[in-house]
């Protein structure tokens, strides 16, 4: 009995090993964004009260999951006052043999198939960060490896629904955290 208990939690510890250390190899990164520092004011909104450029910033993503079927792009404020954060961006059925994104007003050229969803604001498209005045915010560029070439989701809806499919239909996500603020 001591020997089955043994081996049932080496072949646990096993799997988890090789699963964290698999999930640990998908990485997202930014030649002009560095982890935890704070966003340029050329990202910041040219609305809401902000004057930046709205520029999407390039991203790129290695090691995704060899049955990866398509990726999608978030772009996430976790300390926006409403309760439930804020979604800033948010753009899927990215074709999976993509490896990032340019980048650039409005978000540059896009691969061929990628829908940008809705925002918070209730319109499509990439909205930089813009937190209220004297406070810093954390924001979250996430990138999800799916396991379907298109999300089941009709185009307008909100970017919670599509979070929920993101969550079901995810194989890995990668993610590069920053921070914008405080605005004077």
């Amino acid at each position: 009995m001591k020997h089955i208990i043994t081996l049932t939690t080496f072949v646990v510890a096993s799997v988890l090993a090789t699963t964290l250390v698999f999930a640990a190899d998908f990485t997202l990164r930014s030649k002009v964004l560095e982890p935890g520092a704070a966003i340029g004011a050329e990202h910041y909104s040219n609305n809401a009260g902000c004057t930046g450029g709205n520029v999407m910033p390039e991203l790129a993503w290695s090691n995704a999951p060899k049955d990866t079927k398509s990726f999608a792009v978030t772009f996430f404020d976790q300390d926006a006052p409403t309760g439930s954060g804020f979604w800033h961006w948010v753009a899927y059925d990215i074709p999976a043999d993509a490896t990032g994104l340019p980048g650039g007003a409005t978000g540059g050229p896009l691969p061929a198939g990628t829908v940008e969803g809705n925002t918070d604001l209730g319109k499509p498209g990439f909205f930089g960060p813009c937190p209220p005045m004297g406070r810093e915010h954390k924001y979250v560029y996430t990138v999800h490896a799916l396991k379907v070439e298109k999300l089941p989701v009709d185009k307008g809806v909100s970017p919670a629904i599509v979070g929920f499919f993101l969550w079901q239909n995810g194989l890995a996500k990668a993610t590069l955290a920053v921070k914008a603020g405080p605005r004077k």
